[in-house]
């Protein structure tokens, strides 16, 4: 099992993080939330992880905390939720969130979470109420694990030739229907801005805090 991994974040795309760890260049899957913490290419970056191995694919998750990483390895033992699932509801909320989304029976905020219906929904709030309290007593900072302790800047620019266009391609990637995406950056969309502030704003609204 590969449990954490520490290199030079090389590249960084909406989804996945390419990071170089002694001379190999390991392709991490991530969820928008952790995205969003990355440091800029060339800089140190630690991620928590998940190795999943299938017949026909090896796959490994990073996560910004700890938290992130074993709320990750919770939702995977739900019945009918598997590693991408999983990776998208924790693209849409972080682990706090998703924590006070099941404490507070929040069915509303995990529907608007793509791929999950309701049936899912509910099936997420009877079985992770018992499951997240193994997750009392983690305080994970914000920013924890991702570049050794120091502060991540906020201003987390992607570089795209058409930023609008970059968003949407990963609202879809993430499991949102192509004119949902389109729907949802237009409503957001302004002068200047880049697909990271575009994802970010598109899925607050669609998704309520």
């Amino acid at each position: 099992m590969i449990g954490r991994i520490r290199g030079i974040l090389v590249e960084k795309t909406p989804g996945q993080a390419l990071v170089e760890c002694g001379g190999l260049g390991y392709e991490v899957d991530i969820p928008f939330t952790t995205f969003y913490h990355l440091p800029e290419p060339g800089q140190e970056v630690t991620l928590h992880t998940h190795f999943v191995v299938r017949e026909d694919a090896q796959s490994l998750f990073g996560f910004a905390s700890r938290l992130d990483r074993d709320l990750f390895r919770l939702l995977i033992k739900v019945n009918g939720v598997g590693p991408k699932m999983a990776a998208g509801i924790l693209s849409g909320l972080d682990a706090q969130q998703f924590i006070r989304c099941v404490e507070g029976r929040d069915i509303a905020s995990l529907i608007k979470l793509p791929g999950v219906g309701k049936k899912t929904a509910e099936r997420l709030l009877i079985e992770m109420t018992d499951r997240i309290k193994q997750l009392e007593g983690q305080f994970i900072p914000a920013t924890a694990g991702i570049d050794g302790g120091s502060t991540v800047s906020p201003q987390l620019a992607i570089s795209a030739h058409n930023p609008a266009d970059e968003a949407e391609a990963a609202l879809i990637a993430l499991g949102y229907k192509p004119q949902e995406a389109a729907r949802a950056i237009s409503k957001v969309a302004e002068e200047g801005m880049t697909s990271e502030a575009l994802i970010r704003l598109a899925l607050r609204n669609m998704i309520p805090a």
